[in-house]
């Protein structure tokens, strides 16, 4: 018999509950990331602890040529924090796929590219939810990802190197797009009745590691 939500709280100490709390009053879906088709396990697994710790609830993973695999030791434990969706069926284009299921619950796509003209990472528009969509350091997005994204923005480089890490990009970009979400007056926070929810499937998650 499943526990109410009080009966979990009462069952993990003072602490624990503040801390979850806490972190909920800080959770979004305003904005997310998509890693498309990353080889390495080590630089998914460290973008999706980036996310986390900026408060993002979702990632979507687009698997390709790679399947997606959490690296337990870099993820410090994230994974088990956020919602990750993979997008992995053999014969379909699996990056579309990911677009549409986005575009249809109202998020913008952003191709984070610097290959292409776009927005820079400061100018980029925030008054819309967002969707940013990383690829390889090697070889980047797919053509696809970028010919459809509603957007595109590059981030700053002043050095002789060309990209940063992957993880790195996630870092820098999630952190500047929801620096200047939460100083605006969008409504980015989850509603009560998802927080309640999510709140519920964290404790319960707490008590049964």
């Amino acid at each position: 018999m499943d526990l109410s939500l009080l009966e979990l709280k009462k069952a993990i100490t003072p602490e624990r509950v503040a801390r979850i709390e806490e972190a909920l009053l800080n959770r979004t879906r305003y904005c997310t990331v998509v890693l498309e088709d990353i080889e390495q396990a080590n630089n998914s697994s460290a973008a999706i602890r980036s996310v986390e710790a900026l408060g993002l609830q979702e990632v979507s993973v687009i698997e390709r040529r790679h399947e997606y695999a959490v690296n337990l030791t870099i993820t410090k434990g994230a994974s088990e924090w956020v919602d990750i969706t993979r997008y992995s069926e053999e014969g379909v284009n699996t990056t579309a796929r990911c677009y549409d299921a986005l575009k249809a619950r109202g998020y913008t796509i952003v191709a984070t590219t610097p290959h292409a003209r776009g927005y820079s990472l400061s100018d980029l528009p925030i008054d819309r939810p967002l969707a940013l969509v990383f690829g390889t350091e090697e070889q980047g997005l797919s053509e696809y990802a970028i010919e459809h994204a509603d957007m595109r923005v590059t981030i700053p480089m002043y050095g002789f190197t060309k990209s940063f890490n992957i993880s790195v990009s996630v870092a820098l970009c999630v952190y500047d797009v929801m620096r200047r979400v939460r100083a605006s007056d969008i409504p980015w926070q989850l509603a009560d009745q998802e927080r309640a929810a999510l709140e519920y499937a964290w404790l319960k998650r707490y008590l049964t590691r």
